[in-house]
């Protein structure tokens, strides 16, 4: 039984240095093996299959549910209906501490993006080692955490470790797409702690807030075709120019008002503002040449944790008014708005919570440096723990790139790493029972 002493840095540093392929091994299993979520629906289930088998093989009992059995769950506030979860099983499971410790949630959401129509280089479902790289589809978002965290998990029994605190694991479906009804439902299973870290590639800083998220669908549409009497048809195309030409007058608006969080101070632009998709009509020799009638937008603007839903959403509406009332003439019916996913809000913790400065304590160790405390560029489900639950929780991983793009990878070395601190965080955490 390893213990509490000035060793257990180095004896889980070496332990984890000698197993570091079985944690790259777990990493590219967890790729490939697809967990598209595609709303309403998803594939999630042989994914959670998997895990469930590993953890039953190092004396763990998972348990493997379907969401519409969380009794309340439909009924919570934060429940956003209209998503499918026949045989997308939620994962959970409790390893009983000895007693006198704190508990620990492990959690990290199984789903991925799809794989999209964007030109891979390498397969997307292959978990392709490249020099310091796994590549993949959810290796960044994040299948390496989840392998992170799954590896501790067998690696207790390796290391004969014995914690005071209970130590919970989880992996839950649907966060992608504004899901977070997964983690939802683990938390009103009474799969809960004393505190949380879940394992979003931070980059290897310690990450205590999130940015909110609002995803609004525009549609334009105006009389089109090609030959017509007199004069020639404009289409959309003069309507998405002249709102293109004012997003940064929004973004400047947003910039402006919002309040930047502490944790945000230091980010180059703490609420950005984005136009992730435009779509006229399909591309090709086989569909005509025409001026297109209708086009759709989508944009997409961060917030700050504390922003109200109807104060950011009534500057947007005053903001898109503005624009159409300035030029009647090009718009012929007011745009359509449409929020495809749900109001995801901004959410933090203090920087003083012990969860934090433990975490951070432990990464500085096994990283040398001290590690930066911030806010994390995106919205996820943590809010769920913070504002539902009132448990404090990080976001902490390792680094890697093209996350939600084509060949997106992780950094093996930074996985190392995040684990080693991980695997620190959890003994200490948690606290190692005495020696009977």
């Amino acid at each position: 039984m390893i213990n509490a002493g000035p060793s257990l840095q180095q004896t889980i540093s070496d332990f984890v240095d000698q197993r570091r392929s079985r944690l790259i091994e777990l990493t590219r299993d967890l790729i490939r093996i697809p967990s598209e979520n595609t709303p309403p629906s998803g594939a999630e289930r042989a994914c959670q299959e998997y895990i469930a088998g590993i953890l039953r093989a190092r004396g763990w009992h998972p348990e493997l549910y379907e969401l519409a059995d969380v009794k309340g769950l439909s009924e919570h506030p934060l429940f956003q209906p209209g998503r499918e979860y026949a045989d997308r099983p939620n994962l959970g499971a409790r390893r009983k501490g000895a007693g006198g410790g704190r508990s620990l949630v492990l959690s990290g959401h199984i789903d991925t993006v799809p794989r999209g129509t964007q030109p891979w280089t390498r397969d997307a479902f292959g978990g392709e080692v490249e020099a310091n790289r796994v590549y993949g589809r959810g290796s960044n978002d994040m299948k390496a955490g989840v392998a992170m965290n799954l590896f501790i998990a067998e690696s207790l029994a390796e290391l004969d470790v014995h914690l005071a605190g209970d130590l919970v694991f989880e992996t839950v479906v649907d966060e992608e797409f504004g899901g977070v009804n997964g983690t939802l439902a683990n938390r009103l299973r009474g799969f809960n702690g004393d505190a949380a870290v879940i394992s979003e590639p931070s980059f290897l800083r310690v990450c205590p807030a999130q940015r909110g998220g609002r995803t609004a669908h525009i549609t334009f549409r105006a009389s089109g075709g090609i030959l017509t009497e007199g004069k020639f048809p404009a289409g959309v195309i003069q309507q998405l120019t002249r709102f293109l030409a004012n997003v940064p007058e929004f973004a400047a608006a947003r910039r402006q008002k919002a309040q930047v969080h502490e944790l945000y101070k230091g980010h180059a632009d703490p609420v950005p503002v984005s136009i992730t998709k435009v779509f006229t009509s399909p591309w090709g020799t086989k569909e005509p040449i025409t001026v297109p009638e209708e086009c759709k937008v989508e944009f997409y603007w961060q917030l700050m944790p504390g922003e109200a839903q109807d104060e950011v959403e009534r500057e947007f509406f005053d903001w898109l008014d503005r624009i159409v009332s300035s030029a009647p003439e090009l718009f012929p019916e007011r745009p359509h708005v449409a929020f495809p996913i749900r109001w995801m809000p901004g959410s933090a913790i203090l920087k003083s919570e012990p969860l934090v400065r433990e975490l951070a304590a432990c990464a500085e160790a096994i990283l040398g440096a001290e590690p930066a405390i911030v806010g994390i560029e995106g919205p996820c489900d943590m809010f769920v723990f913070h504002q539902a639950f009132s448990i404090p929780a990080v976001l902490w991983g390792p680094r890697g790139g093209n996350t939600h793009a084509a060949d997106e990878y992780v950094e093996i070395d930074s996985l190392v790493d995040a684990a080693k601190t991980l695997m620190l965080f959890v003994c200490r955490w948690c606290g190692l029972a005495s020696a009977a």
